[in-house]
């Protein structure tokens, strides 16, 4: 199957953008809550960030509480390495199961055109990059994406400690196959998509399912 990620900073329109993919046929796999779905009470990992962020951030019935595991492991970029050194291996490895067809002896077809990885935190992730056909980053400036987000509600001090964590906006699109521009934060977001969809041979997914119906 097809795979592309999504890589995009805070308040950058990936979310959107991976949605708007998700409602053109893609299976979108989002990994923060691939990763939160790891997150079982007794569990190696949910013991290992115990070990590594404090005990306290787990909760009466031993599951982590993510505020408080947020609050520290977004705290620097040393931290940030050190919760991605804990996750991202058993991250990629349930990221495989999802999106490479298993080996057997009937060939079938995917359910799915193709697959949309949501990556909010690329950095430590780069490993898993050989998984993906396509790297599509959704990029804005930092001021653009700091106005945005502090009009969404979000704390500005909530956004620069954030945004400390991740890569500038160049590193990002070097990462990249694809850069969409989400600077105007309008419909041109998505007629770059439907650009993107015709390039690839899915901008009629949608149509044909409807066709069908």
């Amino acid at each position: 199957m097809f795979t592309v990620y999504v890589l995009g900073n805070i308040a950058s329109g990936k979310s959107t953008a991976c949605r708007y993919l998700e409602s053109h046929g893609a299976m979108l796999i989002d990994l923060d809550e691939l990763a939160k779905s790891l997150y079982v009470p007794g569990s190696d990992i949910v013991n290992a960030l115990a070990e590594e962020f404090g005990w306290d951030i787990l909760d009466g019935e031993g599951g982590i509480r993510r505020n408080v595991l947020a609050a520290r492991a977004f705290a620097s970029p040393d931290t940030v390495a050190r919760l991605n050194g804990i996750v991202h291996p058993v991250l990629i490895e349930q990221l495989s199961l999802r999106i490479l067809d298993p080996v057997c002896c009937t060939v079938s077809s995917p359910r799915y055109p193709f697959a949309v990885v949501e990556v909010s935190a690329p950095t430590g992730f780069e490993d898993a990059f050989g998984l993906a056909d396509e790297i599509l980053v959704i990029s804005a400036p930092l001021a653009v994406r700091r106005a945005r987000a502090i009009h969404r509600g979000m704390e500005p001090f909530d956004f620069d400690a954030r945004s400390a964590c991740q890569p500038d906006e160049a590193s990002l699109c070097n990462l990249a196959t694809t850069v969409i521009d989400n600077a105007a934060g309008d419909n041109s977001l998505f007629e770059q998509l439907d650009a993107w969809l015709l390039r690839h041979g899915f901008g009629d997914v949608v149509d044909k399912e409807e066709a069908d119906v």
